[in-house]
């Protein structure tokens, strides 16, 4: 273990390298997020000042449903006034869907039927037809979320309030600013003031930002980098134009089959970890090699 620069700033470093986005969003399909606008903590659940032990016990039981709970508040930190509110998000990349509702009581998050919800079902809130444009913006964790993310964060609370939230660790530090587009779950990354809103008008009209996007969380990761290489070579931004067919994984190579109208098309992805160990994250104790997924091939069948 080296010792650490307390001005270091890992997201600066990752653009000096020129760390490639694609392929880089922590790969989830279930997403709890809970409503809480109080200081949350290095880990967000388990610091921040929920009642009676109740953020490790969500924890626990959220991992055992392969559930990702993240803490959310506005930013403005105004909270809902009738009581706690919830949402619950499928990131499966084909359906999608989101649901909400409002606790009055904290302790009934425990409550709520996660498994269900790790498996793709509806826990059973309420369907919520709207988007999340979720802005990490998680200090304690990481000091790029907060310097790069508030201004994210507060350019979208202007033009887009009901749907911008601030929001716990989210994964990909150095590529702050973060975003998480929920119930899409598309993570989007090195985002300032100007690009988050160009993000943001693009999804609300089904479109994709390929310079920002940095994958879909329903897709392990080197399916995330096939699917960029493949919306890059073919200009197509449509959110929906591009379906999964089949993924193959042979030790390191993945090669996966897009359907895109009536074509489809095969890309191969070859995963590797980079000679040199670095710090990836402003808190990081220890250096790591950055992973890289390199299209070695496209074509049509």
């Amino acid at each position: 273990m080296t010792s650490r620069d307390p001005a270091f700033r890992c997201a600066g470093a990752s653009a000096l390298r020129d760390d490639p986005l694609a392929g880089t969003a922590s790969t989830v399909r279930a997403f709890l997020l809970v409503e809480h606008t109080g200081s949350w903590g290095s880990s967000a659940l388990r610091d921040a000042r929920l009642p009676d032990g109740l953020g490790p016990a969500l924890v626990r039981l959220a991992a055992a449903a392969k559930v990702r709970p993240l803490l959310v508040r506005r930013p403005d930190r105004r909270r809902h006034q009738d009581g706690l509110r919830v949402f619950a998000a499928w990131a499966h990349p084909a359906r999608p869907w989101l649901e909400s509702t409002v606790l009055a009581d904290p302790h009934t998050l425990l409550d709520l039927d996660l498994a269900a919800l790790g498996a793709g079902r509806s826990p059973g809130l309420t369907p919520y037809d709207g988007t999340l444009l979720c802005v990490c913006t998680h200090g304690r964790h990481d000091a790029c979320c907060a310097e790069r993310g508030r201004p994210v964060a507060a350019a979208l609370a202007r033009a887009y309030p009901e749907e911008t939230w601030e929001v716990s660790h989210i994964g990909g530090d150095r590529f702050a600013g973060n975003a998480l587009v929920l119930p899409d779950g598309l993570y989007y990354g090195r985002l300032d003031a100007v690009s988050a809103l160009g993000v943001a008008r693009g999804h609300a009209a089904g479109e994709l930002d390929l310079d920002h996007l940095r994958g879909r969380s329903g897709f392990a990761m080197p399916v995330q980098a096939a699917e960029l290489a493949l919306r890059r070579q073919l200009a197509e931004t449509r959110n929906d134009a591009v379906r999964l067919v089949s993924r193959a994984v042979d030790g390191d190579v993945t090669v996966v089959v897009f359907a895109v109208a009536a074509a489809e098309w095969e890309v191969t992805v070859h995963t590797t970890l980079g000679d040199d160990l670095v710090q990836l994250t402003c808190q990081a104790i220890r250096d790591n090699p950055v992973p890289h997924h390199e299209v070695t091939g496209i074509r049509r069948r």
